[in-house]
């Protein structure tokens, strides 16, 4: 008998392949056997990501504190909700918020707001605002280095850190009185001017304050306009261009329509090389919001950093001794004494109940309707203008304030967006960009956080509202100040519920201090 010649190389081959094959078969087999089981899956809602433009029905699946995917296949979840019907959007970032207090947040997160920070205003020290807020808050929190804090400190020697933490004396020869002076812009932090020993001190407690993790600069510059002078303002911008942060500023008002004091602020960024952001640009460009929108579209393109936001509401507040109606202010607000609402009771002022109240209250709110509604959606409208409340310091359920604090997301998503009866609204997508993807990428450079929030994208923070857009509208007034939106259904924070079928869920504290990067240098001048 003959035999062939075995090739042993060619069944070694074989026998590879085989094991290759095998190897493959069965993977495939163990991940149909078994898929993939998330925490909580929403099904069926229509998902919005601003960022990439993706806007279609779809699938939301999320692991602990992410997003884990997002599908127009079916998710497996632990917990399973249908959406259908609803949008899911990132959540609401609001860049301009007075309300650090739990009521306050909680009324926020009725309007789908995610994370709120005080900028405008500020704090200063941030572990004291920490200290006064609790170990655990409804919604993620920040703010800014408060230069009137810095001021209150320096002029007064009273440590306020926030404009609705109760102030104390910092050294014993104020004595007892110093702890109960509030919250007042006749005081000497809103009208004297620093002298050059203190000037040091305001610029170190600044440098200090964003080493600690402060959002930026915060500059209430128009309540003490006659107190901080052009010395002052360079400092300001010196230290926020070292730092590689934002000054966030009420800009000086002056008569309607004057664009002075933006200009000024246009005029320090590009000098120091610094980035800037204008509060409520509405309420103070009132009848000239198309010329200054005008300025800051220009000072962008020629390389200026500076942003801008605008509310939906047609009346500012403030305290009736806020420096301006120290002014020539029925000029400058073009209205009288019965467009003044005094907040506590909804009435409307007389010229003695005015110089009565100013005299005896200082610390009290007002509201002031000068707004009109041209002028808001001009603003609103136009190109990278975002979207923030202004919303007001609230301490109980029964205080009386500006209803921004409660519906101004609501009300943008229920009033300012395109329909059959309203064709020069905003498109949904853009709309919600104002009040997402905006804010996140105006804070991003300095507070890394923010990149992981403001988008609904896989691997993005689990900061998700979900709202039906039939519905959504704000229920706040003038005379109801603390009335929750409706059409908010769902809202997740870290991951984490704080609002199901539109209703809070007591005891639920995930949302965290967010903190800036200390200065991207810290090699300041």
């Amino acid at each position: 008998m003959k035999y062939n010649k075995i090739n042993v190389g060619h069944i070694i081959r074989i026998f590879a392949l085989l094991s290759l094959a095998s190897v493959v078969l069965g993977c495939t087999h163990v991940r149909n056997a078994e898929p993939i089981k998330y925490d909580l899956v929403f099904t069926g809602g229509r998902v919005i990501d601003p960022e990439s433009g993706f806007d279609q029905q779809a699938n939301v699946a999320i692991n602990g504190k992410t997003i884990a995917a997002i599908s127009n296949s079916p998710l497996l979840g632990n917990e399973s909700i249908d959406a259908s019907g609803l949008v899911i959007a990132p959540g609401f970032i609001d860049l301009h918020s007075h309300a650090m207090s739990r009521i306050g947040q909680q009324l926020q997160a009725m309007d789908g707001v995610t994370t709120a920070l005080e900028l405008e205003a500020g704090a200063y020290p941030l572990d004291a605002l920490q200290q006064a807020m609790g170990s655990y808050s409804i919604i993620n929190y920040g703010a800014s280095t408060s230069h009137l804090a810095i001021r209150q400190r320096v002029i007064e020697r009273i440590n306020m850190p926030h404009i609705s933490i109760h102030p104390e004396p910092l050294s014993p020869e104020f004595g007892s009185d110093a702890a109960a002076k509030p919250f007042v812009p006749k005081n000497a932090a809103f009208t004297q001017v620093a002298s050059t020993q203190q000037l040091n001190l305001i610029k170190t407690n600044l440098q200090q304050g964003i080493s600690e993790g402060g959002l930026g600069i915060g500059l209430l510059l128009d309540y003490m306009s006659g107190a901080v002078n052009t010395a002052e303002l360079n400092i300001i911008f010196q230290v926020a261009a070292a730092a590689e942060v934002p000054v966030f500023v009420h800009i000086r008002r002056g008569l309607p329509a004057d664009p002075a004091g933006l200009e000024e602020v246009i005029s320090l960024a590009k000098k120091h090389r610094a980035s800037a952001h204008v509060c409520h640009l509405n309420a103070s460009a009132m009848g000239g919001i198309e010329h200054f929108l005008a300025l800051i579209s220009k000072a962008q393109a020629e390389g200026v950093d500076i942003t801008a936001e605008a509310y939906p509401y047609n009346a500012g507040s403030t305290s009736i001794s806020a420096a301006v109606f120290g002014r020539d202010w029925q000029s400058i607000f073009d209205i009288s004494y019965k467009d003044i609402e005094w907040v506590a009771t909804g009435e409307r002022f007389t010229e003695d109940m005015w110089h009565d109240y100013r005299e005896r209250f200082p610390s009290g709110q007002v509201i002031h309707h000068y707004g009109k509604e041209n002028w808001t959606q001009t603003a609103l409208s136009a190109p990278n203008i975002i979207v923030a409340s202004d919303a007001m310091p609230l301490a109980a359920a029964q205080d009386k304030v500006h209803p921004r604090g409660a519906g101004t997301f609501s009300k943008i998503l229920g009033r300012y967006i395109a329909t059959d009866d309203n064709s020069a609204g905003m498109t949904l997508i853009t709309a919600l960009a104002k009040m997402t993807l905006l804010p996140a990428k105006r804070m991003e450079t300095f507070a890394p956080g923010f990149k992981y929030k403001g988008r609904l994208r896989t691997g993005f923070d689990a900061d998700i509202t979900l709202f039906n857009p039939k519905s959504i509208s704000d229920m706040a007034t003038f005379k109801q100040p603390q009335t929750a939106s409706r059409g908010i259904q769902y809202v997740l924070v870290n991951g984490e519920f704080i609002l199901k079928d539109g209703k809070l869920i007591e005891g639920s504290l995930p949302g965290q201090l967010i903190k800036g990067a200390g200065g991207k240098t810290l090699k300041y001048k």
